[in-house]
């Protein structure tokens, strides 16, 4: 099974384009945060952030079009992809994608969450 839950926050505002007849298909970033801690010996571990690329397909594109914005808080569930792709210069380069199918947004309406 190849399943992910995230929370987080949206770094900045989604990119959404349409391809073939008009397909809506948004591309987001999202940032989760692991909070620090100290151990018993006193050490602080600090807190750890991801930026994760989320891709939104149709109507759940068009919601984020309409309104998802930088700092927003996001539930999202979906599935993890692998791409490799060549660069400019023939580099081969890899890509972690989250291809989304739910999405739950948490910031109150009318409020913008911190990034």
């Amino acid at each position: 099974m190849n399943k992910v839950m995230l929370i987080g926050n949206v770094g900045a505002d989604p990119e959404v384009r349409y391809v073939d007849q008009g397909v809506a298909v948004a591309r987001l970033r999202l940032a989760t945060t692991e909070r620090g801690y100290t151990l018993q010996n006193g050490t602080q571990v600090p807190d750890r952030t991801d930026w994760h690329t989320v891709l939104l397909w149709r109507k759940l594109a068009e919601v984020v079009e309409k309104y998802v914005h930088k700092g927003d808080k996001l539930y999202i569930e979906g599935r993890i992809r692998y791409t490799s792709y060549d660069d400019k210069q023939g580099q081969r380069r890899y890509a972690t994608e989250i291809w989304a199918d739910n999405l739950e947004m948490l910031t109150p309406k009318g409020e913008a969450a911190p990034v």
